[in-house]
């Protein structure tokens, strides 16, 4: 059964308390969340559940998350958002 995301109440939770964060979560959910397949949308709502400092750092690469399919996803994210 396929599951159904919102995608303007997803753009709404890309708007974090960081400017910085805000610049590339909410472009990616614009750009590229419709192209993602249901398992990586499902992990991209689930990574917006995480803290802004953790978010910021592992979208930096400043550390990566423990868990290998947020690590895989903010791979993902820096590349499409061409974070060097």
């Amino acid at each position: 059964m396929s599951e159904a995301f919102d995608l303007k109440k997803i753009i709404w939770n890309c708007r974090r308390g960081m400017l910085e964060l805000d610049v590339i979560l909410i472009p990616f959910a614009q750009q590229h969340f419709s192209s993602l397949d249901e398992v990586e949308q499902r992990i991209f709502v689930d990574l917006l559940e995480e803290a802004d400092p953790d978010l910021f750092n592992w979208l930096m690469g400043h550390g990566e998350p423990e868990q290998a399919s947020f690590a895989n996803m903010i791979k993902r994210i820096r590349e499409l958002m061409n974070i060097h």
